[in-house]
C-alpha cells in the first residue's frame, strides 16, 4: 500500500458537505469529491454535546486534530476518495460549519454563524494533516483494522463491516443501525446495545449464523455481495415475534439480551399457553427466592425443570441454625439420630448426631412447587441424605 501526505484545510474539506440527520452520518465533502462515511465505516459518535465540541475548542486552539486517512479508490465516474480514519472528526467540523450544533463561548451557545469572522476563519483555513492511500482492497482493509486514531476503539461487528463490506452489509446497517428506525424500541426490551455501534445488527447476526452452525464472519462472507437481506430480515422478526407470542405481558428488563435466538432454535416449535407463562413469570419475578431473574424465561420454557437456572435462594443461615437446634434436640430426646433419613436406618448412623456442618436445609414441600423458603418450611438433613433426594 503506498501513501502520500497532503495537507487540506477545513474550507476545502467541508466545502459541498453533506449530512444526513436521519442516517446519522456524513456522507460528502471536498466538494463531492470525497465519501466520509462508506459502507465499511460505523455511524457517526461525536454528536453527543462533547466530543464534537472538543473537536471545533482544539481547531480554535491552534491544537492539530491528528493525522486523517483517506483512500483513493481510483474511481472516474464519481467521487474518488474515501475517508478511512478520521469520519468522526470531519462530521464534526463539518455539522458544526453548516450549523448543526453550537458551542459555547464566554458562556453564550454560538453557532458558526454567529461566531466572530476571525474565528471563523481561523476554523475554516485549519489545516488537517491528510495521507492519501492506494492499494488492494486487502491491505486497505487490514490497515484500516490496524489504525486507531478516533479515540474510540473498533467493536468486533466494525471490524466485521469493514472486511465484509458490500451490498449486503449496507443494507443489513440500514436495517439494523439506523437508530431512527421505528423497530429499535420494540427490539430494544429484548436486544441490548447500541445501533450505532453496530450490536443490534451482531446479534441479528448472532442468531441466524447460530442457527445454520456458522459463525458471524462466515455468514456475512457467504451473503457479502447480497444485494438483499431477506433471510436475516425475516428470521429476526420471527424471534422477536415468537418472544413477544410466548410472552405477552410487558417486557420486564430482565428479558434484554438475553439469548433469544438459541431459546427460538431450542423451543420455538412447542406450544404454550401464554396466560399461564405470563402468571408463573410475574410468581418468579415476585419471589424474594429467586436470585437471578434473567434465568426465569429459560426455566419456564424448559418446562420448569431445572430450578438452579434461577439460583435460588435455599434459607437464610438464621433459619438453619434454628432449625438444627430444634431437630438436635428433639432428636436427642428420643435417642435417634438428628437426621430423619439416617433415624430411619439401622446400626451407628440411626442414633447419630451430625454436626451442623455435616447437614444442609431441605425444603419439606420443594420450593418448585411453591414451599417456602422458612422455619416451618425448614429440615435439616445430612448432607448424604440431602443430595440423595434432589429437587423432589
Amino acid at each position: 500500500m503506498k501513501t502520500e501526505l497532503k495537507q487540506y484545510t477545513v474550507r476545502e474539506v467541508a466545502k459541498g458537505f453533506v449530512y444526513n440527520e436521519f442516517e446519522g452520518k456524513g456522507l460528502y465533502g471536498l466538494d463531492g469529491d470525497l465519501v466520509i462515511q462508506p459502507e465499511f465505516q460505523r455511524h457517526y459518535l461525536y454528536g453527543d454535546g462533547k466530543k464534537d465540541v472538543a473537536v471545533i475548542d482544539s481547531l480554535l486552539k491552534g491544537y492539530p486534530l491528528g493525522l486523517i486517512y483517506f483512500v483513493d479508490t481510483g474511481d472516474t465516474s464519481g467521487p474518488h476518495l474515501e475517508v478511512l480514519d478520521g469520519q468522526q472528526r470531519i462530521t464534526s467540523v463539518g455539522r458544526f460549519v453548516t450549523g448543526k450544533f453550537a458551542i459555547v463561548r464566554n458562556g453564550k451557545e454560538q453557532l458558526f454563524s454567529s461566531l466572530d469572522p476571525a474565528l471563523q476563519d481561523k476554523i475554516m483555513d485549519s489545516t488537517l494533516l491528510v495521507y492519501v492511500c492506494t492499494g488492494t482492497e486487502a491491505e486497505i482493509k487490514e490497515w484500516f483494522q490496524t489504525i486507531n486514531i478516533v479515540g474510540i476503539p473498533l467493536n468486533q461487528q466494525e471490524l466485521r463491516n469493514a472486511i465484509y463490506s458490500g451490498p449486503f452489509v449496507t443494507a443489513a446497517k440500514a436495517e439494523f443501525s439506523n437508530s431512527q428506525n421505528a423497530n429499535q424500541q420494540k427490539w430494544s426490551a429484548f436486544v441490548k446495545g447500541d445501533p450505532k455501534r453496530q450490536e443490534v445488527l451482531e446479534e441479528a447476526l448472532d442468531w441466524i449464523a447460530s442457527s445454520k452452525g456458522q459463525t458471524i464472519d462466515g455468514y456475512m462472507a457467504s451473503h457479502r455481495q447480497d444485494t438483499g437481506i431477506g433471510e436475516l430480515k425475516t428470521y429476526f422478526t420471527s424471534v422477536i415475534d415468537w418472544i413477544d407470542s410466548v410472552f405477552t405481558a410487558p417486557p420486564d428488563k430482565a428479558m434484554r439480551g438475553l439469548d433469544w435466538g438459541a431459546l427460538y432454535e431450542k423451543h420455538h416449535k412447542t406450544a404454550y399457553k401464554a396466560d399461564e407463562v405470563a402468571e408463573v413469570v410475574q410468581r418468579l419475578l415476585d419471589d424474594p427466592a429467586v436470585r437471578r431473574k434473567r434465568g426465569i424465561y429459560a426455566y419456564v420454557l424448559g418446562g420448569q425443570t431445572e430450578p438452579q437456572l434461577l439460583d435460588v435462594r435455599i434459607f437464610e443461615d438464621g433459619v438453619k441454625r434454628a432449625a438444627y437446634a430444634a431437630q438436635t434436640k428433639a432428636a436427642q430426646a428420643k435417642g435417634v439420630s438428628n437426621c430423619s433419613a439416617c433415624a430411619m436406618g439401622h446400626g451407628d448412623k440411626a442414633t447419630y448426631i451430625h454436626t451442623a456442618k455435616e447437614m444442609d436445609a431441605d425444603h419439606v414441600t420443594a420450593w418448585s412447587k411453591g414451599g417456602k423458603s422458612d422455619l416451618a418450611n425448614c429440615e435439616m438433613l445430612c448432607i448424604f441424605h440431602n443430595r440423595s433426594k434432589g429437587n423432589a
